[in-house]
């Protein structure tokens, strides 16, 4: 595997939760970096880091308006994170289309201006219904537009990279958290109600998940760019628990009196009860493992949690 360290990085996507923890820990490692900026976005999470980053000002919609500024920061890789659509809400909008064009055009600009390696984030949801430790040559069968999407981008990408040979890796996420994530997912969700004293309404938790702290995430992302692994790899913890035992362990963190609405909703329809990555090819391609258990994790997200309530 290549270990030369890769220094100059274009990065899209740098203001969401997985984007941000990814340009801290590049900049923290004294690399260039280059940030794609919409004139809309909210930049708050990185807000610290723009004087040390190269922003470029645009958007994945329209990847001419980006050429010059990209051509003169001359990145040697791209790490392709920006995607419309995340929240589960938008998990059917139209816009889950746009995002396949919008990433196609991106790797076909960067590869026009000389970028030799390009990263992209995909997603577990390119799975669908399936249960069990997952191997990355298990079907794919997608429940949602945003699924689908991500799997559609991730194969036209690959295929495009082998056909002009350049290296291109495509990273599946599973469930990630930590601090200042995005208050409607799961962790935040329960964190903030408990701190708040009230009960959060939950399943009856039966699933089997796996979770992974930011900081791994990135720290996988970034260890598969500078290895510049090729093909489809898992990004995970590859540690499911019982989401009843997760759970249960956010609520001792805060309160061990506090009560839960175990079984106040119903599962959804296409409810996947068990999703475990396995992350051996990962490993053995980059180098890398997760270094923060769920426990250390999830006790540093509740603290950081309970100190912006101060």
């Amino acid at each position: 595997m290549t270990r030369k360290k890769i220094n100059r990085i274009f990065l899209t996507g740098a203001s969401g939760f997985v984007g941000a923890e990814v340009v801290r820990q590049l900049l923290l490692d004294g690399r260039d970096v280059a940030v794609l900026m919409r004139p809309s976005t909210n930049p708050r999470r990185i807000q610290k880091f723009l004087g040390l980053c190269t922003v470029i000002i645009g958007d994945l919609r329209n990847t001419e308006e980006i050429h010059s500024a990209l051509l003169n920061f001359s990145p040697e890789a791209v790490i392709h994170l920006g995607w419309d659509g995340v929240k589960g809400a938008d998990r059917n909008s139209p816009v889950q289309m746009d995002n396949i064009v919008s990433s196609i055009n991106l790797h076909k600009l960067t590869s026009q201006i000389g970028c030799r390696y390009f990263i992209g984030l995909g997603s577990q949801a390119e799975y669908g219904q399936l249960s069990g430790r997952i191997f990355e040559d298990a079907s794919t069968h997608p429940t949602t537009c945003y699924g689908a999407a991500k799997l559609a981008t991730g194969l036209a990408l690959e295929r495009s990279a082998v056909a002009i040979e350049r290296p291109f890796g495509w990273l599946r996420l599973f469930s990630s958290y930590g601090p200042d994530d995005d208050p409607s997912w799961l962790i935040p969700y329960l964190i903030k109600t408990l701190l708040a004293g009230e009960k959060p309404s939950l399943t009856t938790a039966g699933q089997i998940w796996d979770y992974i702290h930011v900081k791994d995430v990135a720290g996988g992302i970034i260890a598969s760019l500078d290895a510049q692994v090729c093909g489809i790899f898992n990004l995970g913890s590859g540690d499911g628990r019982p989401l009843y035992d997760i759970i249960t362990m956010i609520r001792d963190a805060i309160n061990p009196n506090l009560p839960l609405g175990f079984g106040d909703i119903p599962y959804r329809p296409d409810q996947v009860m068990h999703l475990e990555a396995d992350i051996g090819a990962l490993s053995a391609a980059s180098g890398w493992r997760p270094t923060i258990s769920l426990e250390s994790g999830i006790a540093e997200t509740v603290a950081w949690y309970r100190s912006t309530l101060k």
